[in-house]
């Protein structure tokens, strides 16, 4: 006795009417090209532009105290390394969400990722609140921009990342908007390059941390 092919079908794909059946809730993932620096090119000369600004920043705060190691060590004396470490943290779980929101989008849940993009937003609220909190304590013991030069350079280092910061909560919003109106689809360039410039912003302030507020 011959077997035809059709009888040989697995019943997980046919139905009772031998009509083929179709996965149902299947999770939608975007392919993503092999190879491919993510995000926008453009982006990443401007992230290397900014980074070679702060790092002349950062080496002419480690030369100057390591030519001035009395002065900085008692003008970090009025600096909270307590409130430094939340900056730390605020700032990292903000990445952290938004990176989690990449990988959502890139599934094709973009509704899922605009709350995570939205919960990244509200923790570098907190980096923002803490940081004018220190800032407004330091003025109110006068101890500005013109004190001594390890303020000079204090001032000029986290207040050009605390811009930086808020330029890249400016991105979060935008893309929270692109996310929940369904603009956003799989590995968008411009979802990857608003990601990308938080990581940078993030990896700045893991090299200003312990400089500023640690290292004697």
């Amino acid at each position: 006795m011959s077997t035809s092919p059709d009888a040989l079908a697995t019943p997980d794909c046919m139905d009772a009417g031998g009509r083929a059946t179709q996965e149902a809730n299947v999770e939608v993932v975007f392919p993503r090209p092999a190879k491919r620096l993510p995000g926008d090119l453009a982006m990443w000369f401007f992230i290397l532009a900014e980074l070679t600004v702060f790092a002349l920043l950062i080496i002419t705060f480690a030369v100057t105290q390591a030519l001035q190691p009395a002065l900085f060590h008692s003008s970090r004396a009025a600096l909270d390394s307590s409130i430094g470490l939340a900056l730390t943290l605020s700032l990292l779980t903000a990445g952290l969400l938004a990176a989690l929101a990449q990988v959502q989008v890139g599934r094709g849940r973009a509704r899922r990722g605009a709350w995570l993009l939205l919960a990244a937003l509200l923790s570098a609220s907190v980096y923002v609140w803490l940081k004018l909190s220190e800032y407004a304590h330091l003025v109110a013991q006068g101890l500005g921009m013109e004190h001594n030069s390890f303020y000079t350079l204090y001032w000029l280092l986290t207040g050009f990342h605390f811009l930086h910061v808020l330029l890249g909560m400016v991105i979060l919003a935008w893309l929270v908007v692109r996310c929940w109106r369904g603009q956003q689809v799989g590995d968008d360039t411009v979802l990857e390059s608003g990601v990308l410039y938080w990581h940078m912003v993030d990896l700045i302030w893991v090299l200003l941390f312990p400089l500023v507020y640690v290292l004697n």
